[in-house]
């Protein structure tokens, strides 16, 4: 069976998607209650503009599909985190998580040298991994038992031609 296309940009975010990321968050199934209101703290700094977070959603047929926030590393240079990522998953497969790590890597051209990704090494985390492996992060560190017990933590890593340090 052939997935029908979606109509999809990716946009600004606004105070005003608070709920739309929240419920997307929420949704996806895979972050523990704990960990929601942290990524809203992230979201709402993002949307007041702090220079800690940069934020940006991508609707399809005009409604909020999914979120992406990243942000520099304190104590690095030019290397960036991307914080927080999900998408609706009743639009999985439909290009959205690209079209959102792929504007995060145009913001960043000519400031990053590398993107660190931190996530779960549960087996319900596996497309995620993979997600990122097919864009050219590669795992590079496992800290067993990180996030609980059973629940490790798998970094992934991306490089990026090195900006001018100053």
């Amino acid at each position: 069976m052939t997935r029908a296309a979606v109509d999809s940009r990716v946009r600004g975010i606004t105070a005003a998607d608070r709920i739309g990321v929240e419920s997307i968050t929420r949704a996806v199934g895979l972050f523990r209650d704990d960990e929601i209101p942290v990524a809203m703290e992230v979201f709402d700094a993002a949307v007041a503009g702090s220079p800690d977070y940069t934020a940006v959603g991508v609707e399809a047929d005009g409604r909020l599909a999914g979120w992406i926030c990243w942000g520099p590393t304190p104590c690095t240079l030019a290397t960036w985190d991307l914080y927080w990522m999900a998408v609706d998953p009743a639009l999985h497969g439909f290009g959205l998580g690209t079209a959102l790590v792929d504007e995060m890597e145009r913001r960043l051209e000519g400031r990053a040298r590398l993107v660190v990704v931190e996530t779960a090494g549960r087996a319900d985390y596996a497309p995620t991994r993979a997600f990122y492996e097919a864009r050219g992060y590669r795992a590079v560190g496992l800290i067993p038992d990180f996030y609980a017990p059973g629940d490790d933590q798998v970094t992934f890593v991306k490089y990026f031609e090195a900006p001018v340090i100053t």
